[in-house]
């Protein structure tokens, strides 16, 4: 299955989640003023924020399919990574704004008790929310996309937000009220959280960060393929859901040149085989006897 193929598949995790969110933000919002839960409301208003995540997630991955083109030479697969930037703003807002609420009635004192059926359609939606998680995550780790990967863990925290809803509204009935208020705090604060992991991902991602541990793997894979003396620089960064390597070594000076192409497919195939790397570009150089260096450890 090609990278294009696979963003293909990962729409139906996007629209499994548009679907729940849609279904269950409405049911939430409709049993939290009927049943008087700012627990449930918030949780209803968190969903809708997940909605514009998952549609942002989507539109992505559409954009992510368009092939390479004169101003696009690696392709659209960032795509998906601006969208998750933009409904990370939008999920930031809304936190707030239950944030605000919150507080608000708060101050007003109307400490008035939920009806205990808000919390039964709060523990519901979070086993919703649970199936959801697990065919997202499963999907996910099939066809190995970070971004329906994130979804699912999204989808899990949503489920842990309905559960906490629930025990403030259960707590509400054993004459603490507030606590109701409570965790419609907690449930905004969770949204401004992970509207904040969101942000700081994604900009870690358009600003070519990546991990420093994985970044050391791939060094070691490149030291242990054969003809490889040493290696002057490895970089790495994130391209959407894929990953773009240089690598810069030294092999014999003597070789031949295409004993040294031959080197470099062997780098090639090596790091796209172990850690499924998209695209991978090797430069040679004939190693500089004048200059020490320590060797390459092929353990």
């Amino acid at each position: 299955m090609n990278a294009y193929e696979e963003i293909r598949k990962g729409e139906r995790g996007a629209w499994v989640s548009i679907v729940a969110y849609l279904v269950l933000s409405a049911f939430k919002l409709i049993c939290g003023y009927l049943f008087a839960s700012s627990a449930l409301l918030a949780d209803g208003f968190n969903n809708l924020t997940d909605i514009v995540a998952s549609i942002a997630v989507l539109i992505g991955l559409r954009i992510s399919q368009k092939p390479p083109d004169s101003d696009h030479a690696y392709g659209h697969f960032r795509a998906e990574t601006v969208a998750a930037l933009v409904a990370s703003f939008i999920m930031a807002m809304v936190g707030l704004q239950v944030l605000v609420e919150a507080v608000r009635s708060w101050y007003e004192g109307a400490f008035v008790a939920p009806n205990l059926w808000a919390a039964a359609v709060a523990v519901v939606c979070a086993v919703v929310m649970l199936g959801v998680y697990r065919y997202n995550h499963r999907l996910a780790k099939q066809i190995n996309s970070q971004a329906l990967m994130a979804a699912a863990k999204d989808n899990r925290s949503d489920a842990w937000v309905s559960i906490g809803a629930a025990i403030g509204i259960i707590g509400a009935q054993f004459g603490l009220p507030w606590l109701d208020k409570v965790a419609a705090i907690a449930v905004g604060l969770l949204i401004c959280k992970t509207a904040w992991e969101i942000f700081r991902d994604s900009t870690h991602r358009l600003t070519d960060g990546f991990d420093q541990k994985e970044l050391t793997d791939l060094r070691s894979s490149v030291a242990r393929v054969p003809g490889v003396e040493m290696i002057k620089d490895v970089k790495a960064r994130v391209h959407g859901s894929h990953v773009l390597v240089d690598v810069v070594i030294e092999v014999d000076g003597g070789l031949s040149l295409i004993e040294g192409h031959q080197i470099c497919d062997r780098v090639e195939e090596r790091l796209k085989r172990s850690h499924n790397i998209m695209h991978v570009h090797v430069h040679v150089e004939p190693k500089t006897e004048e200059v020490t260096r320590e060797p390459l450890n092929r353990e």
